[in-house]
């Protein structure tokens, strides 16, 4: 299945939603290099990099060349100035591939505008960053000695459709599945695409970053719900005169 749109209309503006959009974009196009080997080089010198978070330095020659994470190792760092805190924010904005790009801003566009009319303009950016940390976090917990670059809005935008699924469950979602479009309920497409991570079998695929991720939104949505709903309808209240 593959989202089309929901039937969930809203009363604001997604700013945030747009704003960070428009920022994947301009990164993927302006910022990260076109060719293959500046690419990867962009990408090791600015992406998160499980290994790097548990031992606390920037990787040298031979733990790229050989995959091999090594804890005490005395060689110079290829990147010695690189911040490994910031890596992990910079990650959230980088992407591997065009697909890569569309597919993410696609289901972020989709499903974006609802949670943050609940949260909030300050409270959705709050929420994709917390929810994007947690994400490479889960992956590091899940891969602590991985030498690959982790990058994509996809562990953010998991947390949005965790949020999603705890604010409008019975919301329906038209869906394409093969060449018709189905309603579907936000509970079971959800739902699925939340199953379907653990049959991922690309190792190019972090599905564990994807699942930190949806678990973070959906607990942040539950403990805040009451108020989150609260929210949504006094701006779908009816004003006077309408």
């Amino acid at each position: 299945m593959f989202p089309i749109r929901d039937l969930n209309p809203t009363r604001i503006t997604p700013l945030l939603t747009i704003l960070v959009i428009v920022a994947n974009v301009v990164v993927y196009f302006v910022l990260q290099p076109a060719t293959e080997s500046e690419g990867m080089r962009f990408t090791y010198r600015h992406a998160a990099i499980a290994c790097e978070l548990t031992t606390g330095q920037p990787l040298t020659v031979a733990e790229i060349r050989n995959g091999d994470c090594e804890a005490a190792s005395s060689a110079a760092p290829v990147f010695p100035q690189k911040s490994l805190v910031l890596s992990v924010l910079v990650s959230l904005f980088l992407h591997g591939s065009l697909l890569h790009l569309l597919g993410n801003m696609w289901f972020l566009w989709v499903f974006g505008n609802n949670v943050e009319e609940a949260f909030g303009h300050v409270g959705y950016a709050l929420m994709y960053l917390i929810g994007g940390i947690a994400a490479t976090l889960a992956f590091v917990v899940a891969h602590p000695t991985a030498t690959d670059p982790l990058i994509g809005a996809s562990g953010s935008i998991a947390a949005i459709l965790g949020a999603y699924l705890v604010l409008y469950p019975r919301h329906t979602v038209l869906s394409l599945v093969f060449v018709m479009l189905v309603p579907v309920p936000a509970s079971l497409f959800l739902g699925l695409w939340f199953l379907g991570q653990f049959a991922v079998t690309d190792p190019g695929v972090a599905w564990e970053a994807h699942v930190g991720g949806f678990v973070v939104g959906v607990a942040i949505a539950f403990a805040l719900r009451q108020t989150l709903l609260g929210r949504v309808e006094r701006l779908h209240r009816p004003a006077y005169g309408d």
